[in-house]
């Protein structure tokens, strides 16, 4: 059985590129639109690895790192953060909540699984 990857992503075509891009290599994927839903989902999922959009309605991807961080199951769990919006102290803030990766969008395919297969 493949690596587990929670994504947290409300946009439904990024949502789909990763789903489509992550099964094709083999990963098990478990995709969550909602952030508010995240946390539990993730509980219940056991992710290997979550990979979470930062920009997102009702509970931002930031909030989201800084609840898992406080979470004994779930803070040891690795985070890619990836956003379209990035600032110039955007990457430090999201590493600083708990994020061990951050990549921008719009991504290179080879880039997103490299720092996925680095993760997990």
């Amino acid at each position: 059985m493949g690596k587990r990857v929670l994504i947290v992503e409300d946009n439904e075509l990024n949502l789909k590129l990763f789903c489509d891009l992550l099964k094709a290599h083999e990963f098990v994927v478990e995709p969550v639109r909602d952030g508010r839903e995240a946390l539990a989902r993730a509980s219940e999922f056991n992710p290997d690895l979550i990979i979470m959009d930062i920009q997102m309605p009702y509970v931002t991807g930031y909030e989201l790192i800084l609840e898992m961080m406080t979470d004994k199951n779930l803070r040891t769990i690795p985070i890619m953060a990836v956003t379209a919006y990035a600032g110039p102290d955007d990457e430090e803030r999201i590493r600083a909540a708990g994020a061990q990766s951050y990549i921008s969008k719009p991504i290179t395919l080879t880039g997103f699984l490299d720092a996925v297969n680095a993760l997990v």
